[in-house]
């Protein structure tokens, strides 16, 4: 038995893995539902993202020695459930996806590509992250409105529990309200529903799937999972080889994406939970917290058809409520760099609000319209200047 290994280290990376899933799958299905997909096809979707990210998040981590937890894209999830329909429906989604992967890829083997995208103002990218965001963080406040008790016992149930201990707040959340659709009979899952194979899906591409899905997926993947998930490996003390991780990352996004999986990347949001102090005192034995995320990442993944039908049960706007609290971190974080530089702020509004206006143009979604119009600007005031 290696020595490394410790029950520590072990326990926080289950914790991790559980809050990881329970705080983002709602997202993740709204996403796969906002670009087609069938309830059957989400499950399906859902089931290869979180496989693909366990078994990566596992073979890099005890390849490099490293806690390096992989995660599926959150933002680039919340980015298809504002997205809406493209051209050959969730096929056309699915197309978008494979050459997302193969960008990814991409980045690993050719350096400027990864560099370009880094060179993305942080003021845009954040004001298009913002704008994605927005409508999926407005759903609370509508669930309360329009079902004022359901909807303020998932939101107060949240606030509470986000008081004792954050990370808890959104599964706590999720339990209330499958609470809520068990005890008003909103719906139920016959058991029959409760497992069913991986759905494959032919893709389909074309060129709005291009512009409007598999560029914009790819830019917030990259912005918004990737390098910032290195930079907080960077404050623990590690610094693994990028260009191996983001080939590792896209291979096994793109093995997902014939099954409906959008992307896997590095982790951001939960990455300290394993890479800190708290998986283990010595950092050299830290990567077994990441090897464990991994391993329940793998094992929640059999619950994906499950989760669909939890959701298929549900009233939409209680799932979206619960999605929607899952993101507010991210939408002040994205609101907060949008806004800093006071030079940008004007540009980044505007990309901020072409992108949260949900505008569509020749099938186009509005993220990459809103990077467009916000880049744009910026370069405008840059030759005013001049």
């Amino acid at each position: 038995m290696n020595k490394d290994i410790s029950l520590q280290a072990v326990a926080m990376g289950l914790i991790t893995a559980f809050v990881g899933w329970a705080s983002s799958f709602t997202v993740v299905l709204q996403g796969l539902l906002g670009v087609g997909a069938t309830h059957a096809q989400a499950a399906s979707g859902l089931f290869a993202a979180s496989l693909a990210m366990g078994l990566a998040g596992i073979l890099t981590s005890l390849s490099n020695r490293q806690p390096i937890s992989v995660a599926w894209s959150t933002p680039g999830a919340a980015l298809l459930a504002t997205s809406g329909a493209v051209e050959g429906g969730f096929a056309g989604a699915v197309g978008a996806f494979v050459v997302c992967a193969l960008l990814i890829i991409a980045a690993g083997y050719w350096e400027r590509l990864g560099r370009w995208v880094a060179a993305i103002p942080a003021s845009l990218a954040n004001a298009m992250l913002a704008g994605v965001l927005l409508g999926l963080c407005l759903a609370p406040v509508k669930a309360v409105a329009q079902l004022p008790l359901q909807g303020l016992a998932i939101v107060v149930t949240w606030a509470v529990v986000a008081r004792l201990k954050r990370i808890l707040a959104v599964p706590a959340a999720v339990a209330v309200t499958l609470a809520v659709i068990v005890s008003t009979g909103s719906g139920s899952a016959a058991p029959a529903t409760l497992w069913a194979p991986p759905e494959f899906v032919m893709p389909v591409f074309n060129l709005a799937g291009l512009v409007g899905i598999a560029l914009p997926l790819f830019v917030v993947t990259m912005a918004s999972q990737n390098i910032p998930g290195f930079a907080v490996l960077k404050v623990y003390g590690y610094s693994p080889p990028a260009g191996p991780l983001f080939r590792l990352t896209g291979f096994f996004s793109l093995l997902g994406t014939p099954f409906g999986g959008h992307a896997v990347n590095l982790s951001a949001i939960t990455a300290a939970m394993c890479a800190g102090p708290d998986a283990h005192p010595d950092p050299a034995r830290r990567y077994w917290a990441a090897a464990a995320c991994g391993a329940g990442y793998v094992a929640f993944a059999f619950l994906a058809p499950a989760a669909s039908a939890f959701v298929a049960a549900s009233p939409p706007v209680l799932v979206q409520a619960v999605a929607g609290l899952a993101l507010l971190g991210a939408l002040g974080g994205a609101l907060q760099g949008a806004m800093q530089e006071a030079g940008e702020r004007e540009a980044a509004l505007v990309a901020f609000l072409v992108t949260a206006s949900g505008v569509s143009f020749y099938g186009v979604s509005g993220a990459f319209w809103g990077l467009v119009a916000g880049g744009a600007m910026r370069a405008l005031a840059r030759w005013r200047k001049a």
